[in-house]
């Protein structure tokens, strides 16, 4: 079907119909009554004399978990379509996921139903499709997603707010918008009813569109997303939140894992470690072999018990709440994406850790549980397990004040606290106004530190740039972490890739680390190391070295604060494996042995010191008149036989899809070696074909390369060439 003309096609034109319908849907008291409401709508709509079409996907856009782009008039034609206009950092589209998955589950293209991601940014970082690559992998999204990088769809059809659903009937004609969050009973109502209409006419295809999930694509990985971490100031241990791997790892400080807990699956399981399961769990608090999990995407509070070995739920229900006051017991507490941890202390003067803050993402909000009697900053006494807001209207705004109450946080992702005089405050990194917030703790007034702008319904004022309060600016920032040591607030500027410091006397605000690119170099310099979104920093080692959850990079990232040296932090099993990631297939892949008559190459030693990454070249030719088989993947393998811990946290495999674009293997020398002279093998298997495809081999060969390793931290990229015709 061709598309339509150039003509008007806003959202608006479907206002009045809507409008009356929702109207008519109040009064309606059974389900018959509701639907017989929505199927005389959509006669009405069908009949009218000029479809409100959408626009056709513009050419060019780029495009995630599809073969190929999308077409509206081709390839949707006959389908019921929800275009899902949406950007990954907003809080009310990360609540909108699970009625689409519910959705997704219900219905498939076979019925008929096909849903699009329209991923229109808020934020410069938010353009960039690698970016969005990570969002897609994070929050399990598993339809077609089109980068409407300019928002040219928002524009033309005059969308207003993120999120915003638009259904479409299998003409590409509008049939329905819905505003925000909140509404999966309307979703599915329109949904199932669009349904039956065309399906009643016959305009429903149950024609199948290819999706190529890009999370198929990626090999395994020792951490996935992980979002916050902390450090165990008792045993020095580390508590990392692996979002992706929906789990908490516990670890010593050389990376061995103690402890993992959930996952790799999402879930909601109280118990024994073996059988407790997370959703995608962000902020963690270590004290005395307990661990306080902000368990988001249940919408969960989690305990764990390190000795007992038990998880157990302390505040929410395990679906989303809206009350934004508070005041239940913990369990009967609906809460709202709680996406950071922290311990406090009530109004007692003894330092009791009785008190567990909590960035209610959200709700806007800054809440508090009590883990025993006490009190908050003009409140009476409060009885254990009390949950309730603690600063914060729930409007989503940037406005201090100094009624806590009358406060606007704008989905406030990180917290950390000064306890000490004269700071006495909770600071927190308010991700969507891109500032850094302070409330008080003696009577909870909430003030700006940096970024952000004066106007307090201005939520765009993002930016990089070092300076001092207002001044300053930041994009999306998601941890803070408070140095008692030399009274300092170090900030993971999320979109910025960067950690920054500020000083919350003067409020200045600078680079610390990070070139900005959102890539992963690992030198000895803080400024000419690269981060990805980095999602959470803790401070240990007694004001040493800072941790850092450098979340698309999948790794923990260890900055020395006094030598200013980075380095990776290597994540491994006690026996030495590889902790296993999250696919299956990749998972099981074991190692082929390579025929007879292949070659051992043995290349000459190359010096290596720690932190440095090596960086393999393959440089194979195949015979004259043949070409890499199709649909047969060649590929590579690393191996280090008796010297396993060099391979922890990398990557272990690859394919090889071109002979004119071969890929460069990356191995980075972890930090501590356990010695300093080893032998990595590459092993590298080719399938290919005569021309004609009449004869098909395969061939392998196996590079063995020695390293000799420095005890000397160095840092950089050591190219090394691996040649072989066959």
């Amino acid at each position: 079907m061709a598309a339509p003309g150039a003509r008007g096609c806003s959202l608006a034109g479907l206002l009045p119909a809507q409008t009356q319908l929702e109207y008519a849907l109040l009064d309606a008291v059974t389900q018959e009554e509701k639907d017989s409401l929505v199927y005389q709508y959509l006669q009405k709509v069908d009949g009218w004399e000029q479809d409100l079409s959408v626009p056709e996907f513009p050419e060019g856009l780029e495009w995630l978990n599809t073969a190929e782009p999308i077409s509206v008039y081709k390839d949707l034609c006959g389908k019921v379509v929800i275009l899902d206009f949406f950007t990954y950092c907003c809080i009310n589209c990360i609540h909108l996921l699970p009625d689409l998955h519910a959705l997704e589950h219900t219905y498939s293209d076979k019925d008929g139903l096909l849903i699009v991601g329209v991923h229109s940014a808020k934020f410069p970082n938010e353009k960039v499709l690698d970016n969005i690559k990570s969002a897609v992998l994070r929050y399990n999204i598993t339809h077609p997603v089109v980068n409407d990088a300019d928002a040219s769809l928002w524009q033309e059809l005059e969308v207003s707010c993120w999120p915003t659903l638009v259904i479409l009937g299998p003409r590409g004609n509008m049939l329905f918008s819905l505003i925000g969050e909140g509404h999966k009973d309307k979703l599915f109502l329109y949904t199932s009813i669009a349904l039956k209409y065309y399906k009643d006419r016959g305009q429903i295809r149950d024609n199948k569109i290819e999706v190529k999930l890009y999370k198929d694509s990626l090999p395994p990985s020792p951490l996935l997303f992980p979002g916050k971490v902390t450090v165990d100031h008792v045993s020095n241990r580390l508590v990392i939140a692996d979002t992706g791997h929906h789990r908490i790892l516990v670890v010593r400080k050389n990376g061995e894992i103690q402890y993992s807990i959930g996952g790799p699956n999402p879930g909601r399981k109280d118990g024994i470690f073996s059988e407790s399961t997370f959703n995608s769990p962000q902020g963690v608090a270590i004290r005395n072999n307990i661990i306080y999990v902000a368990d988001t995407e249940n919408h969960l509070i989690r305990k764990i018990d390190l000795e007992a070995e038990m998880v157990s739920t302390v505040a929410g229900i395990g679906i989303q709440g809206t009350d934004k006051e508070g005041g239940a017991q913990g369990e009967e507490q609906p809460i709202s994406s709680p996406w950071d941890v922290v311990f406090g202390t009530s109004g007692s003067e003894v330092q009791r850790n009785d008190i567990l803050w909590i960035a209610m993402a959200g709700t806007h909000q800054i809440w508090a549980l009590l883990l025993d009697c006490g009190r908050l900053p003009k409140k009476n006494e409060l009885k254990k397990g009390t949950c309730l807001r603690f600063a914060g209207s729930g409007n989503e705004e940037n406005r201090n004040n100094a009624y806590p109450h009358k406060a606007g946080f704008a989905q406030p992702s990180g917290l950390s606290l000064a306890p000490e005089d004269p700071w006495s405050c909770l600071f927190v990194a308010d991700s969507e106004s891109s500032a850094v917030r302070a409330v008080s703790l003696k009577d909870g007034a909430v003030k700006h530190l940096v970024g952000g702008a004066r106007d307090p319904m201005n939520l765009f004022a993002f930016g990089d740039v070092d300076g001092v309060g207002v001044n300053a600016k930041l994009q999306h920032p998601l941890g803070v972490t408070w140095d008692k040591k030399r009274n300092l607030l170090y900030v993971a500027d999320s979109y910025n890739h960067k950690i920054k410091v500020v000083d919350p006397k003067t409020k200045n605000c600078s680079t610390l680390a990070g070139t900005g690119d959102a890539s992963n170099v690992t030198t000895s310099s803080f400024t000419e190391s690269t981060f990805n979104e980095p999602g959470g920093l803790c401070i240990g080692e007694n004001d040493q070295l800072l941790y850092v959850a450098d979340t698309n990079n999948h790794q923990i990232k260890v900055m020395d604060l006094e030598t200013k040296m980075i380095s990776v932090l290597p994540i491994f099993r006690p026996d030495n494996a590889v902790v296993d990631g999250p696919f299956l297939v990749e998972k099981q892949k074991t190692l082929p042995k390579l025929p007879k008559s292949a070659p051992n190459i043995r290349l000459s030693p190359v010096a290596a010191s720690p932190g440095q990454t090596l960086q393999f070249k393959l440089r194979l030719e195949l015979p004259s008149g043949t070409k890499l088989t199709e649909g047969v993947p060649s590929c590579w393998f690393l191996a280090a036989e008796g010297n396993e811990w060099l391979l922890q946290g990398q990557i272990p495999s690859g394919e090889i899809e071109s002979i004119s674009s071969q890929p460069a293997i990356s191995l980075q020398i972890p930090g501590d070696c356990l010695s300093l002279e080893a032998v990595i093998s590459i092993r590298v298997f080719l399938y290919y074909c005569s021309a004609d495809s009449s004869a098909c081999m395969m061939k392998g060969v196996l590079f063995s390369q020695p390293l000799q390793i420095s005890s000397a931290h160095q840092g950089g990229i050591a190219p090394v060439e691996l040649k072989y015709g066959f």
